[in-house]
């Protein structure tokens, strides 16, 4: 989820923006866009051609062609740098803006100036790493191809130097000089301090960690830097001024991080997410459901949270999926009486319900992360999200006792049946994806592949279709939206492995396996920290960066793992929603066309009712097990 704005300066706009105004340098970095833009749009088609040929090849000929996995790999990790590098060009990377946006205009130009500051240091200190790792990869062949592993590496490098190009222009064009000379000087005489201080600093110990992967991360999340650079710059300044391990490491896991083959299938899934909002999909199945139960008083509160549940099921993207429903439905709501800040209330809460629902990006990276099996994921998803769909469907209820549905009609089986119809296609598709991945016939990543043609065929020939320029479109900010994703992954690899090393996870451990209460003290801890981190960092960053730690700990106090996974995304997408911080609930006021401070009242009791949803899972291991 795109949920701030990232190195956008004080007016909102983007490099683009900036460009259009005037200015060599502007018009410049525009031309160089358009060409990258080309190259991921063909890496993006190229990717899912050569899955649907593994699909048709193992499948329909039983054989298989081992090369392909190779080359998929190798596009995917070009496509993903040139999407981060798209991303900053378009504004698109994660950054919590909630402390920079209070600040009077004058320090919002230094607070922005550091943040361009911190993302060009950690660029120019890796850089040279990131070289030095694609030349030793030469030495490394894949075993089916027998090309040297830097063809592939070699976009790591590649893709930081277009973002540096990126920042730098972009720094001298939007901050005031002064300002922007501030900045780096205080950047710069940040890394000096720690350059000088590095023989000094290991006698500290456990403390570097706390000032390094704690302080120092903290203070670029409150300076507006971008998430994934937050935990880079973590990771790299505390290896580089606290250790003697090479840098090269950061760029190696990194690598790890971002190139796993799962992880194939989340530009794929952001693609359908884009496709359905193109041709309607969604559309047709809020109107289907709408005709079925829209009559009854709360129905419409059902539908909205019913829609949510099955869309989810497509688009995998919480942003998408609130896009899709409350259009089509709060016209409707609001004619029945209800309040603009009950129905973005609710918006919310069903989309943080929603988010376990298959195909949920959520889930993919978790499995890759912490190793636990995606089509376990997915059969648990479903249950898991009907109790939290239950606990606010009961709500719903409760808070409709006075709704106006006198005039709501009861559509005639004509009606109904024509709904359906319509919506048929787009019904399938959830079920199609979630029983091709939990029953063993295709891995998530065969079946994104799957869902994007047949979401395409259906939605040209029942939806109106999606024009070239459009789905031209659609690929390039699936890459850019793709790589600002897949760039924090990689970060909060290094920087989860960093930890490792530090030696806090082994103490951890041991604290919180010898908690008074056991397995249940450390469930409720667990709800706790990610309630914090939902609100804090969103929804893939806190994955990414506790799920290594935390699950060795689950495991040694017995609790099952899918169980586990179903906690912390349950109360992750709750912390999500928490005003004052949650992310998610400032996107959904601006979706719903709400103000905060009306909204930030009435979404409480929503967010009680899934927090006692969460408690229920947490409390009954069956629950996210009775369907493996």
């Amino acid at each position: 989820m795109s949920s701030t704005d990232t190195l956008s300066p004080v007016g909102g706009k983007d490099f683009s923006d900036h460009a259009a105004g005037g200015g060599g340098s502007g018009r410049l970095f525009s031309r160089w866009m358009a060409p990258l833009e080309a190259v991921a749009a063909v890496l993006m088609i190229a990717i899912i051609c050569l899955l649907l040929t593994t699909v048709v090849t193992r499948y329909v000929l039983a054989t298989s062609v081992v090369w392909i996995d190779e080359v998929v790999s190798m596009c995917f990790i070009w496509a993903t740098m040139i999407g981060t590098a798209l991303a900053m060009h378009r504004n698109e990377h994660l950054r919590l803006t909630l402390v920079v946006d209070k600040l009077p205009e004058r320090w919002r130009h230094y607070a922005h100036g550091f943040a361009l500051a911190a993302v060009a240091a950690f660029l120019v200190a890796l850089l040279p790493f990131a070289w030095e790792y694609t030349q030793e990869e030469w030495f490394i062949h894949t075993p089916a191809l027998d090309i040297p592993n830097s063809f592939r590496v070699a976009a790591i490098p590649f893709g930081m130097a277009i973002m540096l190009a990126i920042v730098l222009a972009y720094a001298l064009k939007t901050v005031p000089l002064r300002a922007l000379l501030t900045a780096a000087a205080v950047v710069a005489a940040m890394a000096a301090l720690g350059y000088v201080q590095r023989d000094a600093l290991p006698a500290l110990g456990g403390w570097n960690m706390l000032i390094f992967l704690v302080g120092g991360v903290a203070l670029g999340l409150v300076a507006g830097v971008p998430i994934a650079f937050c935990f880079g710059l973590g990771a790299m300044s505390y290896l580089a001024f606290t250790t003697q391990v090479p840098l090269l490491i950061v760029v190696g896991r990194m690598d790890e991080g971002m190139s796993s083959i799962i992880l194939v299938s989340v530009p794929i899934f952001v693609l359908l997410g884009c496709i359905l909002d193109a041709t309607g999909m969604g559309k047709a199945i809020v109107d289907f459901l709408g005709s079925l139960i829209g009559h009854v008083k709360a129905g419409m509160s059902y539908v909205l949270l019913g829609s949510l549940f099955i869309v989810s099921g497509i688009s995998g993207s919480k942003v998408s999926d609130m896009a899709t429903v409350a259009p089509a439905l709060f016209p409707e709501m609001k004619r029945r009486g209800n309040k603009p800040k009950e129905m973005v209330a609710l918006l919310a809460t069903g989309a943080a319900m929603a988010d376990t629902v298959p195909p949920s990006i959520v889930l993919i990276v978790l499995g890759s992360v912490a190793g636990v099996s995606i089509a376990g994921l997915f059969n648990a998803g479903f249950v898991v999200a009907g109790v939290l769909l239950a606990t606010l469907v009961v709500l719903a209820r409760w808070k409709a006792r006075h709704e106006h549905a006198d005039g709501a009609k009861r559509a005639t089986l004509a009606v109904m049946g024509r709904f359906l119809l319509v919506a048929a296609p787009a019904l399938v598709l959830p079920f199609l994806i979630r029983s091709a991945v939990g029953g063993g016939v295709a891995t998530a990543t065969e079946v994104s592949t799957i869902a994007v043609l047949y979401a395409l065929i259906i939605g040209q020939v029942m939806y109106g279709g999606i024009g070239v320029r459009k789905f031209y479109d659609m690929l390039v900010e699936t890459a850019a939206l793709s790589g600002a994703i897949l760039l924090i992954l990689g970060a909060a690899s290094a920087m989860a492995w960093s930890i490792t090393q530090s030696g806090m996870v082994q103490k951890m451990s041991v604290f919180l396996t010898t908690l008074p209460g056991g397995a249940a003290a450390f469930m409720a801890v667990t709800i706790v920290v990610f309630l914090i981190l939902g609100c804090l960092l969103e929804g893939l960053p806190a994955v990414l960066l506790l799920a290594p730690i935390m699950f060795p700990i689950a495991k040694k106090l017995g609790i099952n793992d899918i169980h586990y996974s179903m906690v912390i995304v349950c109360a992750m997408n709750v912390g999500l929603m928490m005003p004052p911080i949650g992310v998610g609930f400032y996107v959904a006021c601006r979706i719903g066309d709400a103000k905060p401070d009306e909204v930030m009242g009435a979404i409480w009791p929503y967010l009680v009712a899934l927090l006692v949803g969460v408690v229920v899972i947490a409390s009954f291991p069956i629950v996210s097990t009775i369907a493996l």
